[in-house]
């Protein structure tokens, strides 16, 4: 009998489609080449890709990165990074759906998401995706291509902005680690409700479902559930009543903008979830209300955009840069509170 149980925890994937599994030997392991002791213990892998992802230093030994020769120890703790895969993308139906391409290569496609898409499948939202277009895309419209888009990392459906796509199973992994190691570079840019008090911060707060809605995440500010999760903010503008932020992310939870900046008091403009399509911050006087909601008709969602995105190419190990212009609509609005800011300052300035 063995005096002390192998371990194998697996964490489960946020907005950053990362899978990681950790394993730690027992006292009694006997010496395995690495790539066969997980081909025996991680589902539905090749070992050619556990070969890939070893070489990369997505998988580790005590955290240091070796060969897929490394005879496995007793004692020793084993970190897989992985793309996740929340859903079948072999069954994703081909449609022809235009994307927004700003650049493609034989490796990775960035595109710019539009409001109202779905990223991927999944339950009342079974076509229309990003998914299903990008299976268009990249089989040419044949619905018995061999072709799996791989994501890993996704954005909400009514925010908008930059994705990166691996069109490789090598890229996707590859891409998945600097996703792990946050050293993928992430900016969004949103309108919150109120003035911030300082013109740069850090939020931090565990984030997991609401105890009470589960359509909605929550800050566990004692670290008592949900995960650890880390956003740093920096105003762009301020008019007054709204402010216009920027956003990086060293984590990549579901909701994470959102949920932190309402933590702090400064939920996002038009967020229907979150209670951003409401009044939260201004008069009382019936004109500022009506110009308030004029704004909200004009952009019905939340103001977030992913303005920008930086990695290394996963073939050429060149660094990437891509930025996206703000939507019209998100453009339209900061120009309504733009305008309603100086028509505020020439009145104060009649009055003084």
């Amino acid at each position: 009998m063995k005096d002390q149980i192998e371990d194998t925890s697996w964490q489960e994937p946020s907005d950053d489609l990362i899978e990681v599994v950790e394993i730690t030997t027992d006292t009694k392991q006997s010496p395995v080449r690495l790539d066969k002791f997980l081909m025996d213990r991680i589902q539905k892998i090749s070992r050619n890709k556990i070969q890939k992802s070893i070489e990369i230093g997505a998988i580790t030994v005590d955290g240091k990165s070796v060969k897929s020769n490394h005879k496995v120890k007793p004692h020793q703790h084993i970190r897989v990074v992985l793309p996740a895969s929340p859903y079948d993308n072999s069954r994703v139906i081909p449609e022809n759906i235009p994307l927004n391409i700003l650049y493609e290569d034989d490796e990775v496609l960035i595109i710019n998401k539009p409001a109202n898409m779905v990223v991927h499948p999944g339950f009342g939202n079974f076509k229309g995706t990003l998914l299903n277009a990008l299976a268009f895309h990249l089989g040419g419209g044949d619905l018995d291509a061999d072709v799996h888009p791989g994501l890993v990392h996704r954005i909400d459906k009514d925010t908008t902005g930059i994705m990166i796509v691996a069109k490789t199973e090598e890229a996707m992994t590859h891409l998945a680690k600097q996703f792990y190691d946050h050293t993928i570079e992430r900016e969004y840019q949103a309108l919150v409700w109120g003035d911030l008090p300082d013109d740069k911060g850090r939020v931090e707060g565990h984030i997991g479902r609401h105890p009470r809605d589960r359509m909605q995440f929550f800050v566990y500010p004692e670290g008592d559930q949900g995960k650890h999760a880390v956003t740093h903010y920096e105003v762009i503008e301020r008019m007054y009543y709204v402010t216009l932020v920027k956003c990086k992310l060293e984590t990549g939870r579901t909701h994470q903008i959102r949920v932190h900046m309402k933590y702090i008091g400064h939920t996002l403009f038009g967020d229907i979830r979150y209670g951003g399509n409401q009044i939260l911050k201004g008069t009382i006087f019936s004109k500022y209300r009506q110009f308030v909601e004029n704004c909200l008709e004009m952009m019905p969602r939340q103001s977030l955009h992913a303005k920008s995105l930086g990695f290394i190419h996963p073939k050429t190990e060149q660094r990437m840069y891509f930025e996206s212009p703000l939507p019209e609509d998100f453009s339209n609005v900061l120009e309504k509170w733009r305008n309603y800011t100086q028509s505020r300052k020439a009145l104060l300035e009649d009055n003084q």
